[in-house]
């Protein structure tokens, strides 16, 4: 080891070290890099008085400030609450219908149905509300028993076809062709009848056969023009959307013998607010109506109520 020397070249010391005739400089660090190290020394000292830092047996210090991140959670927590608490108790004492004239209550319950869909009805709806066959889509404005708010908290209390529950919503197609009401040919001279109200059959002689034995059985449900009926859940047949598929084998099949779904009645299973909070996500979808339509009117297929198409 060679003594410590100042080098020649830089008129810097050495730090006394050699290998193989080369030296070390002992490079004083820059003065702005000791400040800095020399700060972060102070604010480490600063922040365990200020802070919990220094671990304990069953907790950390607690700090001057009194400060923790538990602490910071828990207050978000106590306000998320109370805030919830107060929209709940909105909610509660609210007419649905009266819910668009509050812009905050109403988002608060389109909120909260986001969030009670996913819990409860994404499993028959799909994430997105879209459905799926057999089940109908509540993104579209085609509805079987109504879209105002009103009428989708009444389909979601009772439910279609629930088992024990006197007000929910029925509604029956006969199965014409398994109860020996129409026979093969008929039924598909009524399935092309159909099929041709929405452009998707040309009319012909069998569509033409089809318009009357539509008249002389169907009519009474699906309304002379086939327009549906809210009041009997009879589904627009017009507008080509279609709940059990639109081929014409698949229409066949609906007349043949009817699918008939059931919905849960929410109203035993939910709270109503939480109702109030559904109904209003699904009315936000796209396709809610303002007010009640009249009984008779356009369209099913995209309510929690509509079942066959």
């Amino acid at each position: 080891m060679a003594d410590k020397r100042l080098d020649e070249a830089t008129n810097t010391e050495t730090v006394g070290h050699e290998w193989d005739g080369i030296e070390e400089l002992n490079t004083p660090l820059p003065r702005w890099w000791l400040w800095t190290f020399y700060a972060t020394i102070v604010f480490a000292i600063g922040y365990v008085i200020a802070y919990p830092a220094l671990p304990g047996i069953s907790q950390a210090s607690e700090g001057m400030l009194g400060w923790s991140s538990r602490g910071q959670l828990d207050a978000e927590m106590s306000s998320a609450a109370a805030t919830r608490a107060k929209a709940v108790a909105g909610l509660a004492d609210l007419p649905i219908e009266q819910l668009p004239q509050h812009p905050q209550l109403m988002r608060a319950a389109v909120a909260g149905g986001a969030a009670a869909f996913k819990v409860n009805c994404v499993q028959c709806h799909g994430a997105g509300a879209a459905g799926s066959k057999g089940y109908p889509n509540l993104n579209d404005d085609d509805w079987l028993w109504g879209g105002d708010l009103k009428t989708i908290e009444t389909t979601l209390i009772h439910g279609i076809r629930q088992p024990g529950d006197d007000a929910t919503r029925i509604s029956l197609m006969p199965n014409f062709g398994s109860d020996g009401l129409l026979d093969a040919g008929q039924i598909n001279d009524v399935a092309g009848y159909v099929l041709s109200l929405s452009g998707k059959e040309k009319k012909s002689a069998a569509t033409q056969r089809g318009a009357q034995i539509f008249a002389d059985n169907c009519a009474v449900c699906h309304g002379d023009n086939a327009k549906g009926n809210r009041e009997l859940g009879a589904p627009n047949l017009t507008d080509a959307i279609w709940l059990d598929g639109g081929s014409k084998a698949e229409v066949a099949a609906q007349i043949h013998h009817p699918h008939h779904g059931v919905m849960p009645a929410w109203g035993e299973r939910l709270d109503p607010v939480t109702i109030k909070m559904l109904a209003a996500y699904v009315h936000s979808l796209g396709g809610g109506e303002e007010f009640a339509a009249p009984v008779a009117a356009e369209a099913p297929a995209a309510d929690a109520a509509q079942e066959t198409d």
